[in-house]
């Protein structure tokens, strides 16, 4: 399998600190590479994490905070500058049209490379001509129009080579098998089924500015890795409620609920220099592998069970 990881660019809310700059994750999957959310400074950050403009192929926008945009016009002037040659999807909520324009073309620059937008108005699959798993994007409850976004790699087939020996199936026969569907063997037909198993697909959710909600438990059901905002503590709850977040006990309840594989919280607010209340509170709910990430961090989407 070809490499799958989470390289986190940047874990800041609204605010970013001295050791924390605004959002910014990409997720490499296999060839492709999924910018979500650049804020500020994330061109500076793909920097210092070895990412550069034509490992590009999509970038997913939640929302339209600054924390989560600011730092498209640049990503995107770097497109251009680098003149990716392959196209760079874009999707961000569609009644954010009139900000995606205005980062578009903040500056004057020239054109060199293909931004192909995908503004994204209900919930549902989103284009993804080529890849090797669907996209789709579910709204979330945040004062201002939001999606998360989740990736799925369709299910496949596992041969079992015990089961191939037990028919006597090898070299050419094999292939036929795959190819048709069955072979006769000493005049009994076997079928694939018979010698394979269901090979999970991986899943990927990205759960950013939300309160608890229907679809924030929609996009992480099932997740291998599941990126979730922790913006706040359980004593801040109130403003976590006010404005839209989650704090970090009620993100690792959502995980668990939801059988997610590796937990990563991330979007801390500024008045949380150390993060250590954030770990504990969420082991409180979740005892599978959790992530209090970092900037320029890189975890890897765990192996497939």
């Amino acid at each position: 399998m070809s490499q799958r990881e989470l390289v986190v660019l940047g874990t800041a809310s609204q605010v970013p600190t001295r050791h924390r700059n605004h959002n910014g994750y990409l997720l490499r999957w296999d060839g492709e590479g999924l910018l979500f959310d650049p804020g500020e400074g994330t061109q500076r950050q793909m920097q210092y994490a070895g990412v550069s403009a034509t490992d590009l192929t999509r970038i997913c926008i939640t929302h339209f905070h600054g924390d989560h945009s600011l730092g498209l016009a640049g990503v995107i002037q770097r497109i251009n500058l680098d003149r990716v040659p392959h196209p760079v999807h874009a999707y961000y909520p569609a009644s954010g049209q009139v900000f995606f324009d205005r980062l578009r073309r903040a500056t004057a620059f020239h054109e060199t490379a293909e931004l192909v937008e995908h503004p994204v108005a209900a919930a549902g699959p989103l284009p993804a001509a080529g890849a090797s798993f669907t996209l789709e994007a579910v709204r979330l409850s945040h004062p201002v129009d939001s999606f998360g976004y989740r990736l799925t790699e369709p299910d496949g087939l596992r041969l079992l080579p015990e089961k191939l020996a037990a028919f006597g199936l090898r070299g050419p026969a094999v292939g036929r098998l795959q190819r048709e569907g069955g072979v006769e063997v000493a005049g009994r037909r076997v079928t694939l089924a018979e010698v394979s198993e269901v090979r999970r697909g991986q899943r990927f959710a990205f759960v950013m500015d939300t309160r608890l909600c229907p679809g924030a438990e929609q996009l992480a059901e099932g997740a291998d890795l599941l990126v979730a905002e922790a913006t706040f503590l359980a004593a801040d709850e109130h403003l976590a409620e006010e404005h839209g977040h989650l704090t970090a006990g009620q993100a690792a309840r959502l995980a668990a609920a939801a059988g997610v594989r590796t937990l990563v919280l991330t979007h801390f607010s500024q008045r949380y220099p150390d993060l250590a209340g954030h770990l504990a509170e969420a082991r409180e709910h979740f005892d599978g592998e959790l992530v209090v990430a970092e900037d320029l961090a890189r975890i890897p989407l765990p192996p497939r069970r």
